[in-house]
């Protein structure tokens, strides 16, 4: 039996798959909401398979699809003049140079801050879920979860304590490497 080499396609999208939350979280230092950030990174998405042929395999994939998204935020901004809140266009590279700078911490943040969330009990775990991730307001949360709204506040509270504690340690070990 032979193997075969993976298509253009299938290597693209392992690439893609592996670096797409990293680039994601540098697309938002760029962008003012994440529905922009969506917008930006469908678009980057595109433009990088387009382009999938002149990356060198060899290479940074991440640091790659970052400055591909740089420009596609560049781009998005001048179509979005209209919008007072947007960002003049050297404050966008000057955050699209720094951003790119930070890509690798970015990432260690975002891995030591999931490895901390996985540390916390199921039930904490989908306290913090439903808080931050159902759009729902905490109030309706903690009358849900049969809180009294300051009772359910101090425990979100106490559980972001925890959790940066836990980031600032698993991060302080990083720093000692």
């Amino acid at each position: 039996m032979t193997v075969s080499r993976p298509t253009d396609h299938e290597a693209f999208l392992r690439f893609f798959l592996q670096h797409e939350q990293q680039v994601r979280v540098y697309a938002r230092t760029l962008l003012s909401s994440w529905q922009d950030v969506d917008e930006v990174m469908q678009e980057a998405s595109l433009v990088a398979w387009r382009k999938f042929n002149e990356f060198d395999p060899q290479s940074n994939f991440a640091a790659w699809l970052a400055t591909i998204v740089r420009f596609e935020a560049l781009k998005w901004r001048r179509t979005k003049r209209r919008d007072h809140l947007i960002f003049s266009e050297q404050i966008i590279q000057l955050l699209a140079e720094e951003g790119l700078e930070e890509l690798d911490n970015l990432e260690r943040q975002r891995t030591v801050l999931e490895k901390c969330f996985h540390r916390l009990s199921e039930t904490h775990r989908q306290l913090l879920q439903l808080s931050y991730g159902s759009g729902r307001p905490f109030r309706e949360i903690a009358k849900m979860t049969g809180y009294s709204a300051e009772a359910f506040y101090k425990v979100l509270q106490r559980l972001r304590s925890v959790l940066l504690k836990c980031v600032e340690q698993e991060l302080a070990k990083y720093s000692e490497l």
